[in-house]
């Protein structure tokens, strides 16, 4: 079964939105990395992450402000893979600045949620991302992922750090 990768680094954020898929019966495993560069190494299956098993999260909930390299770096990366840039992104942040917005839907962003500073809101939205993304939506078959991973073979420098 495909996870959901959350990128979040505020434990507390990490907490109620684990409880709100939860609550949701989301049946999808998460994944949670802390920082914008374990998301990097988890997408593209190096690092710590180089052994796990191939294949795209069926969906990634991103924060915006995340050490080590930002939410807006990590979708840029993502959206520029083959591969990759099918996974749907849910941007969700505290975050309103109308550049941070713009920025996100110009680099490919499925949606931008601003976390609600009430608990039971942050719950009821968490919710409703898990009930589209996981259950109402249609991800791209697995087969298609399999196909279109024959084309990351041109880009394997440029994630690796390389010229490319």
């Amino acid at each position: 079964m495909r996870e959901v990768l959350l990128v979040e680094d505020h434990p507390n954020d990490i907490e109620l939105t684990l409880e709100a898929l939860a609550a949701n019966h989301m049946a999808n495993p998460v994944v949670v990395v802390e920082d914008g560069a374990q998301a990097l190494d988890y997408l593209f299956c190096r690092g710590k992450h180089a052994s796990r098993s191939p294949g795209m999260p069926i969906l990634i909930l991103l924060d915006l402000k995340l050490p080590k390299v930002s939410g807006l770096e990590v979708l840029a990366a993502l959206k520029a893979d083959p591969v990759l840039s099918l996974v749907p992104v849910v941007m969700l942040t505290a975050s309103k600045e109308e550049f941070d917005v713009v920025r996100s839907y110009q680099l490919g962003v499925n949606a931008y949620v601003v976390k609600p500073l009430v608990f039971d809101a942050f719950q009821q939205a968490v919710r409703q991302i898990g009930g589209f993304w996981g259950i109402v939506n249609e991800p791209p078959p697995h087969i298609a992922s399999e196909r279109l991973s024959n084309l990351q073979a041109p880009f394997k420098d440029w994630r690796e750090g390389g010229q490319g």
